[in-house]
């Protein structure tokens, strides 16, 4: 009994999405909805990647990868978040904690530096496409997705392992829907102001840098287009980089607010929001972003729907 207490004085609670509320449970259908619309939009995505020959590219296996990260991310909270609503256990173990912090450090940092990376690949298609498939080798979009996903597994384990050792005092209640690295400070009964700072040159490098260099990467793209005579690949080079650059402001913009804020800024509310945004949000609205825009995205999804129609008439009529 005694070994069984002291197992639980050191679990976490967390109190849920924005406690207090009313008709919270309204939110939580809500998000169980976009779930099971960014499961099925990713998954389909994958999937045409996988099976049209048309789509075996860089562009769309880099595309691959970031819907299965984003599956990965979006499973990595939202599961555990409705399973502490309807079940009323609202507590998460150290280890259950860590490894969540770790998972969604990974992939959200994983992201970035692949978003990073694809807007090389646009770069290269349309600024240098009489050598774009020498660049963009199968070789070289396998190490980009490897750096992707390494890079992020080993920033996340050092900013985790560094968290998760320092002393708990008082409360260990999470004011958030999920085991979050500065929710989890704010319990810490040490000085955490050198990690802070940790997390400032975090950010730079994750962010901020792979920022710049996408904005670059887009100024000298535009430059490139605005020399093009025909209209007709002006406005496809314009429709594949505006749905790049709205996915990164997606991925970015709520990232860059909740981890470049100073503290004193943070609050317990619009952090939530911003982690609703980048975790719950944007992993739905990817996929759709670049189906919708995109036409051999559209002309896949169709040759599959027809394939499998035809497939079901002829299996009928036997």
């Amino acid at each position: 009994m005694n070994e069984r207490n002291e197992s639980s004085n050191t679990d976490f609670i967390l109190l849920g999405l924005f406690p207090g509320i009313k008709h919270v449970n309204v939110l939580v259908f809500a998000i169980l909805l976009i779930y099971i619309v960014a499961l099925t939009t990713n998954f389909i995505l994958i999937l045409l990647i996988w099976v049209d020959s048309h789509l075996h590219t860089p562009m769309y296996f880099l595309l691959s990868q970031l819907a299965i990260m984003d599956l990965t991310l979006i499973s990595s909270t939202v599961p555990k978040m409705a399973t502490d609503f309807f079940s009323g256990k609202k507590s998460i173990s150290q280890v259950a904690c860590g490894t969540q912090i770790f998972f969604f450090l990974t992939l959200g940092i994983a992201e970035c530096i692949l978003i990073t990376l694809m807007s090389f690949d646009r770069y290269v298609a349309i600024c240098n496409s009489l050598r774009y498939t020498l660049i963009m080798s199968q070789k070289v979009c396998l190490q980009m997705a490897t750096i992707s996903w390494i890079g992020g597994a080993l920033t996340s384990l050092a900013h985790t392992a560094y968290a998760m050792h320092f002393s708990i005092c008082g409360s260990r209640e999470i004011s958030h829907f999920l085991c979050e690295v500065m929710a989890i400070l704010k319990l810490a009964c040490e000085d955490i102001s050198p990690y802070e700072k940790a997390v400032v040159m975090t950010s730079i490098m994750v962010l901020l840098i792979p920022l710049s260099f996408i904005l670059y990467s887009y100024t000298l793209i535009f430059l490139a287009v605005l020399r093009m005579k025909s209209l007709e690949g002006r406005n496809k080079a314009l429709t594949t980089c505006s749905s790049h650059l709205t996915v990164v402001s997606l991925y970015f913009g709520p990232a860059m607010l909740v981890y470049m804020r100073p503290s004193s800024y943070h609050s317990p509310q619009l952090d939530q929001i911003l982690f609703m945004l980048g975790a719950i949000l944007t992993p739905m609205m990817n996929p759709l972003i670049y189906s919708l825009r995109n036409k051999e995205v559209v002309d896949a999804l169709k040759k599959m729907l027809g394939h499998c129609l035809t497939s079901n008439y002829t299996t009928n009529i036997r």
